[in-house]
């Protein structure tokens, strides 16, 4: 932890706002505490905070919506928390953007860690493998669009995503012509659940192939470099937002 990192909580639990404020502030972190929505995006606009903890169940915009927003927008950390610990919440969260989720009622202690773990492994990619903001990507034909999330073939059918296929396309396009090893694409990820990612991440590719029409003996967009990883080799445009 450095004297800058700075907390972002949204929840709209008053108490549980002061107590994460004090115990944070404790162990030397600045905070900032808001209750919904809209001033969460406020806040990410003024605060600039290096991690946010964000509540599921929030009143207007829910925390998913809330998540979704921000990770269009933003590379930064978000940790989620909820009331309902059923194992799909946790998915859907993961699935939206969030670097990690934690059930309550919740030990702070635990949080403390989760947020160590979710920083550390946040500042440990290179800054050349950091994304920039980037409205719209176009490849080969193919459009993404980085705020709805919706993928457009050139054909102007527009393909459906999960979550985790829209963020691995999103990696790739933000690091083009560049050879990325398993490991720095679970890094890029940033999901606690990196080691079953890690098994599945051929499958994962596989299916993005599958999604661009790629010919799986001789792709031409997302290419294998063996005993290496994987290279995005089209040309691409981006444009900023």
């Amino acid at each position: 932890m450095t004297p800058e990192d700075h907390i972002l909580v949204v929840d709209d639990d008053a108490e549980i706002r002061s107590l994460l404020r004090d115990y944070l502030q404790k162990q030397g972190y600045r905070v900032t505490i808001v209750a919904d929505g809209r001033s969460a995006r406020a806040a990410m606009e003024t605060a600039r905070p290096d991690l946010v903890i964000l509540d599921l169940m929030l009143p207007g915009d829910d925390g998913l919506s809330l998540c979704r927003d921000l990770r269009a927008r933003s590379s930064v950390p978000v940790i989620m928390l909820t009331a309902r610990g059923e194992e799909t919440d946790r998915i859907v969260g993961l699935e939206v953007g969030a670097d990690d989720y934690l059930p309550k009622p919740f030990n702070p202690r635990e949080l403390l860690a989760r947020i160590k773990s979710v920083l550390r492994r946040a500042r440990s990619l290179p800054d050349n493998l950091k994304p920039e903001a980037v409205a719209s990507y176009r490849f080969c034909g193919w459009t993404l669009d980085a705020a709805t999330r919706n993928l457009t073939a050139p054909d102007g059918v527009v393909v459906p995503l999960s979550g985790t296929e829209f963020r691995l396309l999103r990696i790739f396009l933000d690091h083009p012509n560049r050879v990325l090893t398993r490991d720095q694409l679970i890094d890029l990820m940033l999901s606690r659940d990196a080691a079953p990612f890690d098994r599945a991440i051929d499958v994962q590719v596989s299916r993005l192939r599958h999604r661009l029409g790629e010919d799986a003996k001789e792709p031409a967009i997302i290419k294998t470099v063996r005993g290496k990883g994987y290279v995005f080799a089209a040309h691409m445009d981006a444009v900023s937002s």
